[in-house]
């Protein structure tokens, strides 16, 4: 196997992979979610104290559980996230798009784009890096 196809390959393991993350997220699969997940996980979202969902975090299963929280302290009617860009190189992936959403206890809307990289090894996710417009979040959940 030539080193082009063996990259190849493995770009399309990562974006079937995170074209499954993607299903399990939109389904709120959280079980689905934890065994996608690797047992450690490089986890980047920047701490925001004001923001109940958003937390340092490590195990699948913790990585798993911040969907189910933005899901219980938002609005589900208002949620939204579009995928505007999807590139793979390798074993990684950088999701780039817009999402939206309204903060139960406040009422208070927020929006912004996002870029979230991820890294695939072995079929799992081992890192999950997502940049957000965390000032808008900030911003929503004061009331």
């Amino acid at each position: 196997m030539t080193t082009a196809t063996t990259h190849t390959t493995t770009a399309d393991a990562t974006r079937a992979t995170v074209q499954k993350f993607l299903a399990l997220r939109l389904a709120g699969d959280t079980e689905g979610l934890t065994a996608l997940f690797a047992d450690e996980v490089d986890w980047l979202l920047a701490e925001n104290p004001v923001v109940p969902w958003i937390k340092p975090r490590s195990t699948a299963a913790e990585c798993a559980a911040q969907f189910t929280e933005v899901t219980e302290h938002t609005v589900p009617e208002d949620a939204r996230a579009s995928v505007d860009t999807l590139l793979v190189d390798g074993t990684d992936a950088v999701l780039m798009g817009h999402l939206s959403g309204t903060v139960r206890a406040t009422g208070k809307s927020f929006a912004g784009p996002f870029a979230l990289r991820l890294t695939v090894e072995g079929g799992r996710i081992t890192r999950h890096h997502l940049y957000e417009n965390s000032v808008s979040i900030a911003a929503a959940c004061t009331p």
